[in-house]
């Protein structure tokens, strides 16, 4: 469970059009990254599937419109991590984690032992759990960011939306949280859509990238055949060198124009 089939999905502000018939298909336990330039439409998808913002098309998880899922229904279906998250100050950690149980809490009851334990292990899987008494307030950009990821992940959905979750977390942390994504999905067959500005942790972990620019498809598939210098110079305006190691990773250098 957890397939995710876009058909002629379009978002449109306004008068500008943010997406323009974005049609893909990702497979249960897959892991879809979408790359390009700021502007390029990446955030907009991950926010129409999260019911965010108001699209054409459609958007259909294991065969049935997302749209016509009430808001607990889609909360129990779909975790999205925000690029730009926005956390209270004045709640703990583990009480901002525990509402990633929420959808399957009824409206006047409380949390499980089963709930709590959930929450319990997601901190420490995340290194999380000395945070666990503290104010959200006091914690740094990187950790909050973080417990965004643990309270996403608390809420067990089958579908997982990355925004650049990790672009606030240095090296480490950021291998530390991807590599946990991936053996979640190794071991649940959890569904990620990732958005992402660092190419080659896109490559590295995503299997399919979809490169947008204009809120169009310009290339898709492995990160071999998209991440390549003539495709980044042209969409991304950058001078980049792709090197591919003996075990398939695509690493992205940026290199300096030298004029003269």
């Amino acid at each position: 469970m957890g397939s995710l089939a876009f058909d002629r999905v379009t978002v449109r502000y306004g008068e500008r059009t943010a997406v323009a018939g974005f049609t893909e298909h990702v497979r249960a336990g897959e892991w879809l990254c979408l790359i390009g330039p700021n502007g390029a439409g990446k955030s907009s998808i991950l926010r129409a599937v999260a019911g965010l913002v108001a699209c054409g098309g459609s958007i259909d998880a294991d065969g049935q419109a997302l749209a016509a899922r009430t808001t607990r229904q889609r909360a129990a279906l779909v975790a999205y991590v925000p690029q730009v998250p926005e956390l209270p100050d004045d709640m703990t950690a583990w009480e901002y984690v525990l509402l990633g149980r929420n959808p399957y809490i009824g409206y006047f009851g409380r949390e499980s032992r089963h709930d709590q334990a959930l929450v319990g292990a997601v901190l420490d899987r995340l290194g999380l759990r000395g945070f666990a008494g503290r104010l959200l307030g006091q914690l740094s950009g990187g950790e909050r960011q973080k417990l965004v990821l643990a309270r996403a992940l608390a809420q067990q959905a089958p579908i997982l939306l990355l925004d650049e979750a990790t672009s606030a977390l240095d090296v480490g942390h950021q291998q530390q949280a991807l590599e946990l994504v991936d053996q979640l999905r190794v071991e649940h067959g959890l569904t990620v859509v990732s958005a992402m500005h660092d190419l080659t942790l896109a490559g590295l972990y995503a299997d399919r990238l979809v490169l947008l620019h204009q809120g169009h498809v310009v290339s898709a598939g492995p990160a071999a055949h998209v991440l390549r210098p003539e495709t980044l110079s042209e969409f991304y305006g950058a001078s980049v060198t792709v090197h591919t190691d003996d075990d398939g990773t695509v690493v992205v250098v940026p290199r300096r124009r030298r004029e003269g």
